[in-house]
């Protein structure tokens, strides 16, 4: 049972990463011009689409520490499948530091992707660390988080997502949760770290 259980699990994972590459490469085509009720209804049909998968993760792994490594494992196999989509449709070239790096995630991919643009802020003196500020998070339409689940990071794909993206482009980065609105923070805050520039190689997506 246990090993169907894991099957299962692995299925739901793989088909619920390749539609939600679809539906973000979809929501990030720039023809036909979207109308503002097209707009709302891919909006919603995109939370509630990665709420189907929140809860499917629940249902298959018993912590939420567990719910939050396989959401970021998902989130990093989509940014390394979504990189290329990225690069094709912005025509952005490579990127001089990290402070360049943190405007195209903000003000190109969020943008692109999840129609929002988040505030980059709260540098570090070193320049190698700097934070995410979402006012609106589109994920988490319809969500609310009860309080015996205060420490599932319900949008944790994204810090998957820009770790995985930034390793195509030979970055290692980490990528955390620092505050989110679900949990009764103030903001939404996802932190960034650069670690090094990586050697030119393709990384495998995680299993």
């Amino acid at each position: 049972s246990l090993l169907i259980l894991y099957f299962g699990s692995l299925f739901h994972f793989i088909e619920f990463s390749l539609l939600f590459v679809a539906i973000m490469a979809h929501r990030a085509a720039a023809r036909p011009p979207p109308t503002t009720d097209n707009k709302k209804l891919s909006g919603e049909l995109f939370a509630l689409t990665y709420g189907a998968l929140v809860s499917q993760l629940i249902k298959d792994f018993e912590s939420d520490e567990e719910v939050n490594k396989q959401l970021d494992k998902l989130g990093y196999n989509i940014g390394v499948r979504l990189i290329e989509d990225f690069l094709a449709r912005s025509s952005v070239g490579r990127c001089n530091d990290f402070k360049e790096t943190s405007e195209v995630i903000s003000k190109i991919a969020f943008k692109m992707y999840l129609g929002v643009t988040p505030t980059v802020s709260n540098w570090s003196a070193s320049g190698d660390e700097f934070s995410l500020i979402l006012d609106n998070n589109p994920l988490t339409e319809f969500v609310e988080i009860p309080d015996d689940r205060r420490t599932l990071l319900y949008s944790n794909v994204l810090c998957g997502a820009l770790r995985g993206a930034l390793e195509m482009v030979y970055m290692e980065v980490v990528v955390t949760f620092v505050q989110d609105s679900l949990c009764g923070d103030d903001t939404t805050e996802i932190r960034l770290k650069f670690v090094r520039r990586l050697e030119d190689a393709i990384p495998d997506a995680e299993d």
